[in-house]
């Protein structure tokens, strides 16, 4: 699972769609916080849920937010947020969708509010 986190910066990272069985991999390797931008049955109704995820992600120690971001409609609205989590939730910071891309653009975005 760890080939599949792309470092952004040195304290914000971003994975394609993680499972609950990935979350204690994921403190492991130090991240303290998980940011799900990826909306629920998005890839349909085997997709792990957002609330199965951020169990998995609670007992293995992480913190976590889920702010589902449909993947052709980020807004301005997001990218605040977006930065808001990032101030809030202790880092390093590792966020997944379906690919990263999503995570990404709104990380860029959301530089300009931090």
């Amino acid at each position: 699972m760890t080939d599949l986190i792309k470092p952004i910066t040195q304290h914000f990272a971003v994975a394609p769609q993680l499972g609950p069985e990935d979350m204690a991999e994921v403190a492991a390797e130090g991240y303290r916080s998980v940011i799900i931008n990826r909306p629920d049955f998005e890839g349909g109704p085997d997709q792990p849920t957002a609330e199965a995820v951020s169990k998995a992600a609670r007992e293995a120690g992480l913190e976590v937010e889920y702010q589902p971001v449909p993947g052709n409609a980020l807004t301005i609205g997001d990218a605040i947020r977006f930065a808001e989590i990032l101030k809030t939730l202790p880092g390093p910071h590792l966020a997944y969708c379906r690919t990263g891309t999503r995570c990404t653009n709104l990380f860029a975005a959301a530089k300009q509010f931090m």
